[in-house]
């Protein structure tokens, strides 16, 4: 007989073994060694299969999807629903161009699955906002099965919080604030306006002729930096790369960058490495324009070089902080954001910038700069929008606006087309990795908000996270 037993009885053993203080230490023993728990029984699913319940949860993953939510969001949404209407057996797989659900009755009955195609992607913030609202009263009983189909109809037939002209001026907007930041004045910032807007125009015109959507860009871009090439030529030389920084900071990838690491931090890899596609030709489209132009005008005698490109401001000016707070206010408005949110995303595109700077100013490098001044930022926009309940992305994407690197991509066509390819190579990319920078700090500010918190997935399922498995690569 052990100690134990001797002094507290013939199963204290057991007991001890069993007690709630033996059971937390077991689990942080667990968790210390990095062993998975054990996985939770199946419980036997009944043997219904609403096909309306299948159909609501395609329908808003779908729309979603299209709306420019992250993969990883989409999932917990639609799994979410799954749960609240009781499909059985439920699996969810998502993709940046199609969606699947399948419901596994159990007892020999036949799976019901559904699948939807995601033929075309338009940012549309307002929709994440509604669609999650649906899936949270869904998900604690407010809503019956065909209240929510009602409901999801009234927000795909909902209009924009924001009138068409505005949605295609904010475009202008962007990069008039854009040259601000770079250093032009107001007749830069004119000139910049009137060239994006006769870029977007000319892309649209080419999308109803049905041109593909890299050479649309390709066009807007060329646009733009033929506007720098003319202001060169009458004599401005100084002004050109304002006029560029801001025609192209229109046409970044700000949107799909964010979506792409997140996706690829998470653990969806093919949804990640599509995006990431998407991201390179988007890129490579604006490269072709500018580097079209730029040797059509260095061949033609223009007096483009590299002594007149701005570089990185060592203070902070007034000035340039409220031109970072228009850049990100009017790329809210492009991407259809909620009302609710422009005054924070105008905030955090000036304390982005204003970060960005005072790390410059204590001697990082461009790269470790960004990632800083997006990681800070990516945490007060994950916190305060589980705060109040709302998606991300309408918060994170248009406040690294300020810092998307449009004067290094010009800067890079300049040395490309002026006798310079080594370091033209360089300078796209230090633009590219200060794009991957920002895209990366953003989503550490949302992983440490997550560590952190004391309710939902971190809290309640850090194991059930598939991003939070470790593999090790296998």
């Amino acid at each position: 007989m052990g100690t134990a037993e001797r002094v507290l009885g013939p199963h204290a053993a057991e007991r001890l073994r069993e007690s709630p203080a033996a059971q937390r230490l077991r689990r942080t023993w667990q968790v210390l060694m990095d062993a998975s728990p054990p996985e939770p029984p199946e419980e036997e699913p009944g043997e219904v299969v609403d096909p309306r319940a299948i159909d609501l949860v395609l329908r808003v993953g779908e729309l979603l999807l299209a709306s420019g939510e992250s993969t990883e969001r989409v999932n917990e949404a639609m799994l979410s629903l799954a749960v609240a209407y009781e499909l059985p057996g439920c699996e969810v797989q998502v993709t940046l161009t199609s969606i699947l659900v399948s419901a596994h009755p159990g007892k020999g009955a036949p799976p019901m699955t559904g699948t939807r195609a995601i033929r075309r992607r338009t940012p549309a913030y307002w929709r994440l906002t509604a669609l999650h609202k649906l899936v949270q009263d869904a998900s604690i009983g407010m809503l019956e099965l065909d209240e929510a189909h009602q409901r999801l109809a009234e927000i795909k037939r909902g209009r924009a919080p924001y009138p068409a002209w505005l949605l295609v001026m904010s475009l202008g907007l962007i990069s008039a604030s854009g040259s601000v930041l770079a250093g032009g004045g107001p007749l830069v910032a004119t000139t910049a306006f009137g060239a994006t807007l006769v870029g977007e125009r000319t892309g649209a015109i080419l999308a109803r002729r049905g041109i593909a959507e890299f050479f649309q860009l390709a066009v807007a871009a060329a646009i733009g930096a033929g506007a720098a090439a003319l202001v060169v030529s009458v004599g401005s030389p100084g002004q050109a790369a304002a006029i560029v920084t801001g025609a192209i900071l229109a046409l970044l990838p700000g949107r799909p960058l964010v979506a792409s690491i997140q996706d690829g931090i998470t653990g969806d890899l093919v949804s990640a490495g599509a995006r990431v596609l998407e991201v390179f030709f988007i890129i490579a489209a604006l490269v072709a324009g500018l580097g079209a132009v730029v040797y059509l005008a260095v061949s033609l005698g223009a007096p483009i070089d590299v002594s007149h490109l701005p570089t990185a401001p060592a203070t902070l000016q007034p000035l340039g902080v409220i031109a970072a707070a228009a850049i990100s206010l009017t790329f809210a408005i492009s991407l259809a954001a909620p009302r609710e949110v422009l005054v924070a995303a105008a905030l955090g595109g000036a304390l982005i910038w204003v970060l960005y700077v005072l790390a410059r100013g204590w001697g990082l490098p461009p790269v470790l700069a960004a990632a800083m001044a997006a990681t800070v930022v990516g945490v007060l926009a994950n916190w305060l929008a589980r705060r109040q309940g709302q998606p991300v992305m309408p918060l994170v994407v248009p406040a690294i606006g300020p810092l998307l690197p449009g004067t290094a991509l010009y800067r890079g066509m300049v040395e490309l087309n002026t006798g310079h390819p080594d370091t033209g190579v360089l300078s796209l990319i230090g633009a590219v990795s200060v794009a991957l920078a920002l895209g990366a700090g953003v989503n550490l500010g949302g992983e440490l908000v997550r560590a952190f918190q004391s309710v939902g997935l971190s809290a309640s399922g850090r194991w059930a996270r598939p991003a939070a498995r470790r593999t090790r690569g296998f």
